[in-house]
């Protein structure tokens, strides 16, 4: 199949691109800016009747949450707008859109992890922007799935495990938040996830399915950054605060755990706990800077 991914030189699609190598039954077209940009429907059109696409990975997204807040119209229109042109596209070729999208869709009120047919009630603009994206894919796309992930992080890319590690080499101590609750995300295994379900696409059948995807177990912020220093046998010590001693612009959901129960289900999937994960991916780190 020819498959394009968006948002390629990001966490995701860079592991994409890392997986890409193994696969002979597949043509991979990886894309970013400034080469395309997903809101503009000529190019994107004229992308996919180049390729003739069959398959889209949508991994580009505005992500900057705090920025949203005032950068509004950039946000929607990445985020939503971009999302309603892939999926138009999708539609023009009859092809399969993987949209992915985020736990921000909720408030993080919840005590038990979130289900995919939860209300979504995004607390700012970046959950908000998502969210309508999600809801453009599901009236445009005539076969998707969206795959909402959290806290995701990778050996590409800037990201929280990267900033602990240089964090904690350069300092004594650090003040993580302690109250706000979630499972991290190593994004080579959601990689691994959408290629296992991209080889078993049937093109004769149509999906209209919403899945969570992340690493098994449940943390803070905090006892993330404890692992991290913990595995990477870095000194520093990690401080608990609460999200009030560490203000941000854009509110956080306190609990954004996501139940996974659909996609193993469907799938098969045996999804690794977030320590394991975490591991492999500093032992990963490590050998991609020893070259």
């Amino acid at each position: 199949m020819n498959i394009l991914v968006t948002g390629s030189r990001g966490q995701l699609g860079s592991e994409l691109q890392e997986l890409s190598v193994l696969s002979d039954n597949h043509h991979f077209f990886f894309c970013d800016l400034p080469d395309l940009d997903i809101t503009s429907p000529d190019r994107v059109a004229a992308l996919c009747r180049e390729h003739e696409i069959e398959v889209i990975i949508n991994c580009a997204a505005y992500t900057a949450v705090d920025k949203a807040e005032s950068d509004v119209d950039a946000a929607f229109r990445v985020n939503r707008d971009g999302a309603a042109v892939l999926a138009a596209c999708a539609r023009e070729r009859n092809a399969l859109l993987i949209h992915i999208s985020t736990d921000y869709v909720f408030n993080g009120k919840a005590h038990l992890p979130y289900r995919e047919t939860d209300p979504a009630t995004p607390l700012g603009v970046y959950g908000v922007s998502k969210w309508e994206g999600e809801e453009e894919v599901r009236r445009i796309a005539p076969s998707y799935w969206i795959i909402r992930t959290s806290w995701l992080y990778s050996v590409y890319g800037a990201n929280f495990v990267k900033t602990m590690l240089r964090l904690g080499a350069e300092r004594p101590t650090l003040s993580v938040v302690a109250d706000q609750i979630g499972t991290p995300t190593w994004a080579a295994d959601l990689a691994s996830a959408l290629v296992s379900m991209v080889e078993r696409y049937d093109k004769e059948r149509f999906y209209s399915a919403t899945y969570h995807y992340s690493n098994e177990g449940v943390c803070s912020w905090y006892d993330f950054a404890q692992a991290i220093m913990e595995l990477a046998a870095l000194p520093c010590k990690v401080m608990a605060v609460e999200s009030s001693q560490y203000p941000q612009i854009a509110q956080r959901p306190h609990y954004s755990v996501l139940n996974k129960s659909a996609i193993k289900q469907a799938w098969g999937f045996d999804i690794p706990h977030w320590r394991q994960s975490l591991a492999a991916m500093l032992v990963k780190l490590q050998q991609k800077a020893n070259g």
